[in-house]
């Protein structure tokens, strides 16, 4: 929907989430900001966390776009209910267990960089099942080590149920706990922790990031993969654009170049030097303005003007808002990042099908002697996601956009 025009309210809420996100993750900044390097093969692992995030893609495409320029692969073995033994894996056939089907979907995966949540599910043991979660722990992070992978921890998320009967107190407690033990064994083994928890808390008073009290929505995982930027070192915030007009010229910050200045100042043609994509913003909640690119405008005549890039109409301003900033919601680089979004969604719905097909038992288990013809049906879904991805390093890649900027006649 094309704004025509366009208001600045002061959201003391956005403020609140936009610092709790800030102060809470601070303490996860390493001394150099984290990169993806050409043919890395980063491996989403742990429970619901990771599988719903299938419906969404924001995880990976905050990453994707980060790098647009190198060829990294993303694989997401979360599974609902699971653990750090990998006991909501089960299959009929047995072997292998639960366990060996985890080590084994890890082993294929080949990964280079390993995202770990676990210890939502466990921490419903509570104290007691401590011990045990962290064997398994310790086993998953040797497995990571004898395959050289970086493993990156993640703190579980709080609980915030809406029914007055359920203790939600103790649950998240529980959480805590489970979210210490995690914290101090990535300490002992020189890992990184990222802590999730207290930034999902405080988002989740202000804003509606959960469903049912437990899972994220698509805001709540948007919400997520500004915090795991943040965590990595990362900027979620692009350099803003500052340009200044005055005498029959026009000074721009560096990320802009000046095309034409219009007579009486009153068009401005330009073009943005954009290292990489917007995030796409949620179809439903407030988000703030992480991501957006923010275009000031200071030396326009009092009036009405519209920006267009690449010919489409994107936003209708004052002059007063143009030199105040105006954040961009929407236009080319948006669609171009819908597209791309939409493509790291089919692959990884092949992919989905490719390693948990829903007749496993009868394909690849003991009764793979009916439909074990069909195995090699899944082998070829290799070769759709891997065109897949292609596709999505080519869409990866911004484009150089022409911004230009009329008056509302």
């Amino acid at each position: 929907m094309i704004k025509k025009k366009v208001s600045v309210i002061f959201n003391p809420i956005l403020v609140f989430i936009a610092l709790s996100i800030g102060s809470a993750v601070a303490q996860n900044l390493s001394d150099k900001p984290f990169q993806l390097t050409n043919n890395d093969r980063v491996v989403f692992l742990g429970n619901s966390l990771f599988e719903n995030e299938f419906q969404y893609g924001y995880l990976e495409l905050a990453l994707t776009t980060r790098w647009p320029d190198r060829n990294v692969t993303f694989r997401n073995l979360g599974w609902t209910a699971d653990n750090v033994w990998g006991e909501a894996r089960s299959t009929f056939t047995n072997p292998p267990t639960p366990y060996q089907h985890l080590m084994q979907q890890i082993t294929k995966s080949q990964p280079t960089v390993v995202f770990i949540a676990y210890g939502g599910v466990e921490a419903q043991e509570g104290e007691a099942g401590l011990p045990r979660f962290k064997e398994g722990l310790t086993k998953l992070l040797d497995k990571m080590d004898s395959l050289g992978a970086k493993s990156i921890l993640l703190s579980p998320i709080p609980v915030m149920y809406e029914d007055a009967e359920a203790n939600v107190t103790q649950r998240n407690a529980n959480i805590e706990l489970y979210a210490s033990a995690i914290a101090k064994m990535a300490s002992d083994r020189g890992k990184q922790y990222i802590d999730i928890y207290k930034p999902i808390q405080e988002i989740s008073k202000k804003a509606a990031i959960l469903e049912n009290g437990v899972h994220l929505n698509e805001v709540g995982y948007y919400y997520l993969a500004s915090v795991l930027e943040k965590s990595l070192g990362l900027s979620t915030q692009p350099q803003p654009v500052t340009i200044t007009i005055s005498k029959n010229a026009a000074e721009a910050s560096p990320l802009a170049k000046i095309l034409e200045l219009g007579t009486e100042n009153t068009t401005l043609k330009f073009t943005l030097d954009e290292k990489y994509l917007p995030l796409p913003l949620p179809v439903k909640g407030n988000t703030g303005t992480d991501h957006l690119q923010h275009i000031k405008i200071a030396g326009l005549k009092k009036g009405f003007y519209t920006l267009t890039v690449d010919n489409q109409e994107v936003i209708t301003a004052s002059a007063q808002k143009w030199a105040e900033g105006v954040a961009i919601t929407q236009g080319p680089d948006f669609n171009q990042v819908a597209q791309l979004r939409e493509m790291i969604l089919k692959k990884n719905e092949q992919f989905f099908f490719q390693y948990r097909p829903l007749n496993r038992t009868y394909i690849l288990g003991f009764r793979s002697y009916e439909q074990g013809r069909h195995a090699k049906g899944l082998e070829e879904q290799s070769l759709i996601i891997k065109w897949l991805e292609g596709q999505i390093v080519l869409h990866s890649l911004p484009k150089q956009r022409v911004y230009q900027l009329s008056p509302v006649k």
